[in-house]
Order: C-alpha cells, then structure tokens, then sequence
C-alpha cells in the first residue's frame, strides 16, 4: 500500500485527481495500491504530518499558506518525501528546486502526462525504500528491508542482522550478505561488519559510528571505506 497525500482546497481538483490516481491503480496492477488522504489547507496537513507518505500532490494555491510555503516547512520536517505539485501557476511550480520537488503538473491534468510522472515518482519511492531480503533460520524465514539494516555483524559462522527494529540471526558468512545486498548501499568497515552507509552518521579516525555505535574501521578497509561512503554523499544520499 502506498500512501499518498493530496493538499488542494478545490473540491472538483481534488476529485479529479483521485479519479486519476484510481484509474493508475486499476490499470497498472499489483504492486500500486494507493492510500490517499486528502487535505484541504496547508495548515492542517502540517499538523498531522507523521512522515508516513511516499508521495505529496500539493497545490501551490491554497486558502491559509501557499503550497512553496507549505514545502518549506515540510522539508524540515521529512527530508524525503516525494513532492509534486499540481497548478495552474506553472511559473511558479518551476521554482520546485528551492524545495526539492519532484515535478509539477499542470491543470487541467491530463492522465498520459499524470501517468508518467507518477511512474517515475513511484520508481524514485523504491529506490530509496531499498528492497527486501529473505534470511532463515530455526525460528522460520524473516523478511527485511535494506533500508531498516543498520549494519551485519558475522561471527564465526553466525551473521547477525542489526536492524532498527531489532537483532535477526543466521548462519553464512558475510560474502552471503553482500551477495544479498548487491546494489544496496553497504560497505565492509572491516572483516567482521559491513555497514549501511545510510546510517553512517560519524567517522573518526578508524571509528565509524552507525546511529551512535561505534565500530571499528581496518587499516586495509579504510580507504575503499572512505571511497564508498564519498560516492555514496556525492550521489545524494
């Protein structure tokens, strides 16, 4: 289920693109199931706001706050989420990179236009929410995504996948891991770890720290380290 929110104050705007989002739903299949809130001022959105969406349709009219305004504030809040804005202010939705919007549509929408933007919205959503990795162990098969691993930990013939939700064991060697995880954005700090560099918030020296742990980086490790987690900035992450 993908949740998305829809900001716009115009009740017939708002209808209109739920009807599109229903007819993408229909069509494209499995896989695109949309929750859709709709919200009809900035105000109100801002309030509930729990980072719980992927995609945002802001319009940039709107009664209390415009929708620039309103994006402001909603990249302090969520530095991720998807924005697209939906007017008929087109010169205004150009400035979406003072907030890092996605894309803009303009009214009246037209569904080819809609359907392509949204496809290339929900492929950019993928992407940063990773993929899912199966392990097993005595206790069953456990599904995680690569986005939730902070990093794998082996010892001896024992993987431990530390993850924000908790610790999952398995037996395999880190070589499984990274064959797993292959395209995700993992580094080895050293022979025994092999680190999610999206939870890197800190390295000192031969200390990497991943959400306040410290772990050890080898000398033989830290300048493919260091190279790793510099493309990994550069491309944005």
């Amino acid at each position: 289920m993908r949740n998305i929110a829809i900001v716009e104050d115009d009740e017939e705007a708002a209808e209109a693109l739920a009807t599109l989002l229903r007819r993408y739903e229909k069509e494209r299949g499995r896989g695109n199931s949309f929750n859709l809130v709709r919200y009809r001022d900035a105000e109100t959105f801002l309030s509930a706001y729990d980072s719980g969406f992927e995609i945002v349709l802001m319009d940039i009219e709107l009664p209390d706050m415009n929708g620039m305004e309103a994006s402001r504030r909603l990249r302090e809040r969520d530095a991720d989420v998807i924005i697209i804005f939906v007017t008929n202010m087109a010169q205004y939705a150009i400035k979406g990179y003072e907030v890092r919007a996605f894309d803009f549509i303009v009214k009246p929408v037209v569904y080819a236009d809609f359907a392509l933007k949204l496809t290339g919205a929900l492929e950019c959503a993928d992407k940063r929410r990773g993929k899912t990795v199966w392990i097993s162990n005595k206790e069953g098969r456990t599904a995680l995504r690569t986005t939730d691993i902070k990093y794998v930990e082996v010892v001896q013939h024992m993987l431990i996948w530390h993850t924000v939700s908790g610790d999952f064991r398995a037996s395999g060697q880190l070589s499984d891991a990274e064959a797993m995880l292959r395209g995700e954005p993992f580094a080895y700090c050293n022979r025994c770890y092999y680190v999610n560099l999206r939870f890197v918030t800190a390295v000192r020296g031969y200390d990497v720290f991943v959400c306040g742990e410290r772990l050890a980086i080898s000398r033989m490790k830290r300048a493919a380290f260091a190279d790793a987690l510099n493309a990994f900035l550069a491309g944005g992450g």
